[in-house]
């Protein structure tokens, strides 16, 4: 999964779930111009509930995104060095996301998400200072708007104990590999301190 291709999302349809593909890079339903959109893959948790940008798509079109692994890169004096970043339970990830759907003038629907990023737990502030929301099963009805409860308080880093990670070979950040030997780990190198 890469920015700009469809991935799968999981959102409501009535009072059904549906797993549907959808583009990551959200494209507010307002863009006139699509050619000149911005179409950001992430909104910050912080900001989302009041940005221009996001607001709408939060407040009535949240969703979530699984995975069963993603990517992080640490930024090290001489390079940066990917990670792979997995539940220790084994069961995929459920971001936080919201989608949208825009509209040409001509008729034609393009249907985009984004995912939602916090302040890193203490695990995972050793690669990056953002992770994403990772939601747990039992907040899923709440962030998909099944019940009724406060969504921004599931906006949070994930519990210290939830996530792991391991260094993983740099052909991940090329998008036309694709494979499981993306997460095979290899051996880290201690990076070079100035």
């Amino acid at each position: 999964m890469a920015p700009t291709i469809g991935a799968p999302v999981v959102r409501r349809h009535g009072s059904e779930r549906h797993l549907d593909i959808l583009k990551w890079g959200l494209i507010p339903y307002s863009t006139k111009d699509l050619s000149k959109a911005r179409k950001p893959i992430n909104a910050r948790s912080e900001t989302v509930p009041t940005s221009g940008m996001f607001r709408t798509a939060f407040a009535e079109r949240r969703c979530l995104v699984p995975a069963s692994v993603y990517y992080e890169w640490r930024t090290d004096p001489d390079a940066k060095v990917p990670y792979a970043v997995a539940r220790r339970d084994g069961k995929p990830v459920a971001f936080a996301g919201m989608w949208e759907k825009w509209v040409s003038p001509e008729g034609e629907q393009l249907l985009t998400f984004a995912t939602i990023t916090t302040d890193a737990n203490s695990l995972l502030s050793s690669l990056q200072d953002r992770m994403p929301v990772i939601l747990e099963q039992k907040d899923w009805p709440n962030w998909l708007g099944e019940t009724d409860g406060d969504v921004q308080a599931l906006m949070k880093p994930a519990g210290e104990d939830v996530l792991r990670f391991w260094p993983i070979d740099k052909k991940v950040g090329n998008v036309r590999n694709d494979g499981p030997e993306l997460i095979e780990p290899v051996a880290e190198t201690e990076p070079v301190l100035l």
